[in-house]
């Protein structure tokens, strides 16, 4: 524990800005970040403790910037709420979305045709639910703010605060100050940030969090760990004709329309009302620079035993967000001085199962305890002329000793090996590409897991090869029927950002993209963003230099840029206000 005897500070960090005091702060209301405060409100008023809860939500609403497209399994729900099925008043009533898996389908695609495969246990769904997860966090939310939680949706946590004395001491987050035009002057409409402080900061922010990053950058909670490594998910929703629907199938595929070489397949989960969630996930460690995510995904509605599900239905939804792949061998270290990392901010995902729901909340609740009984523990050791003081910079050693004896740690580590064998070959005798990674998740799943050898990812951003060796990839037209181009798909995302702000897309150099990404990439920004934020633009005479545009207006907010960027010359940051504002309708 670093520098333990120091107390949070009584005043701002900043004078200009207002500070508002709570024994915890979690930032993103997400179902890791949401669960963790439930949780927390259970156990102290089982220890008789009052603990003061703010959560803050960049979104405009809870679950504004979370899509459909997800199969819950209901096994870490169960532990937070009992009962949560039941209609007895104790609870609001589940979302009425959410739709009891009944068949599940697995399917290799060659260009026109798809055979079935066995459905391994990892993707098998029995006794789980498609869900909304913008409706599931929602309905935590209400749970949460009826237990006593402070929940305050369009506030984006912007910048770590660190103890005055001791910079290597977290001791809460800021907001943005707002009202500040693009060329970074103060308008008459300026508003400073507050300051949250609080004993323990809790980073929830989701897959590749901007805060989350600084913090493990700051404390190195990287060291001796495998690189991250990250998928992009393209996500429609789809209202069809009821003909066509059929409520509580799951399908997934791989293979086409990737190549041998490039991770990645597709999910298509009836539910609701007529409704489908329809994805396409690329890992972002593809090679190929020419290659679009997007198109990818649009190529594949036109697949023959895709389309006709589509015939007569209408897309109204759109969306896209990078999922963290990398598995056990990939998260840091879970703790920092005065806070720790929950749900994908630490990368809690079972990619064997295309699930992260279950482990985001089983990771609140595992972090929910140990802050309990760290809050007991360190309650009893103040004297009593010091219980006025409440301590900074305390670390929660016992969130990964109990992380790593819950049945979470045990499913991650099962699965460890499956996604690094797509790209490594295995004893001489697995190939990598998709026939090698086939063979080897089998193998894994069947026992496989037992051999003590972990298998090591690859850092996404490094694993571009030249343009010069690569084929461009010619992708069809959209039709506006079934595929479509990105600016119409942003607009269905619902997607707003004041023009008059700093861009949150930054450049650490301006003359990288045309200087060095464009002369051996081609530019890939232009095509892995799903949201037409990059652009070259070149002169029509060609007498003037191409220039390298951004358009932070459009940004989805999928991070993407900030991972596969060559260069790594991209940072993501959270805008003083604005994203998109997903709807299921």
């Amino acid at each position: 524990m670093l520098s333990s005897h120091l107390t949070l500070p009584s005043g701002a960090i900043r004078p200009d800005r207002d500070t508002m005091d709570y024994d915890v702060v979690i930032v993103g209301a997400g179902p890791a970040g949401l669960a963790c405060a439930i949780h927390l409100k259970q156990l102290a008023k089982d220890s008789g403790q009052e603990i003061r809860i703010c959560i803050l939500e960049k979104g405009s609403e809870i679950g504004a910037h979370l899509l459909s497209g997800a199969v819950l399994e209901p096994k870490a729900l169960d532990e937070l709420l009992p009962g949560w099925r039941k209609s007895d008043g104790k609870l609001p009533p589940p979302p009425a979305s959410m739709t009891k898996v009944t068949k599940d389908h697995f399917q290799l695609l060659s260009r026109n045709r798809a055979w079935s495969l066995p459905i391994l246990k990892p993707l098998r769904n029995h006794g789980h639910y498609i869900i909304s997860i913008g409706e599931l966090a929602k309905w935590l939310g209400n749970i949460a703010e009826s237990m006593g939680v402070e929940i305050y949706p369009g506030f984006p946590a912007a910048e770590i605060l660190t103890h005055p004395d001791d910079p290597n001491i977290i001791i809460g987050v800021a907001t943005p100050d707002r009202g500040i035009n693009k060329n970074g002057e103060k308008t008459p409409a300026f508003e400073a940030g507050m300051e949250i402080h609080a004993r323990q900061t809790i980073l929830a922010e989701g897959c590749h969090g901007s805060l989350s990053q600084h913090i493990i950058t700051k404390f190195d909670l990287r060291a001796n760990k495998s690189p991250q490594t990250y998928g992009l998910g393209i996500k429609e929703i789809w209202e069809i004709a009821p003909e066509n629907h059929r409520p509580g199938h799951v399908s997934h595929t791989i293979g086409w329309p990737l190549d041998r070489k490039t991770y990645g397949g597709s999910w298509l989960y009836h539910y609701g009302e007529n409704l489908i969630s329809i994805g396409f996930v690329v890992g972002l460690d593809y090679e190929n620079p020419y290659l679009s995510p997007f198109k990818e995904m649009q190529r594949f509605k036109t697949h023959p035993s895709i389309q006709p599900i589509l015939k007569g239905g209408r897309r109204i939804s759109y969306g896209a967000r990078a999922l963290v792949e990398g598995g056990y061998q990939s998260l840091p270290d879970l703790i920092f001085p005065g806070g720790l990392l929950i749900g994908d901010s630490a990368g809690f995902l079972n990619v064997a199962k295309i699930k992260g729901n279950h482990a985001a909340i089983k990771s609140g609740m595992l972090a929910a305890q140990a802050l309990t009984e760290m809050f007991v523990k360190s309650q009893d050791n103040i004297k009593s002329e010091e219980k006025s003081g409440k301590k900074a910079g305390e670390q929660c050693t016992s969130y990964p000793d109990l992380f790593k004896k819950s049945w979470l740690a045990k499913e991650l580590y099962k699965v460890r090996n499956i996604r690094p064998g797509f790209h490594s070959r295995i004893f001489g005798i697995f190939p990598a590409g998709l026939w090698g990674g086939i063979f080897n998740a089998a193998f894994q799943i069947l026992g496989g897991w037992r051999l003590p050898y972990t298998l090591q990812h690859r850092a996404d951003h490094k694993s571009l090869k030249p343009a010069a060796q690569c084929r461009p990839i010619s992708y069809p037209k959209p039709d506006g029927v079934v595929s479509f181009d990105r600016l119409s798909s942003v607009h269905l995302s619902n997607t707003y950002h004041a023009e008059d702000q700093p861009s949150h897309l930054r450049l650490s150099d301006p003359y990288i993209p045309i200087a060095q990404n464009l002369p051996l990439y081609a530019e890939p920004a232009q095509r892995y963003c799903p949201a037409a934020v990059y652009e070259i633009i070149e002169s029509p005479d060609k007498t003037t230099p191409p220039k390298f545009q951004i358009n932070a207006q459009n940004c989805i907010h999928c991070k993407s840029c900030d991972i596969k960027d060559p260069a790594q010359n991209i940072t993501w940051t959270p805008p003083q206000d604005g994203g998109p504002n997903y709807s299921d309708m």
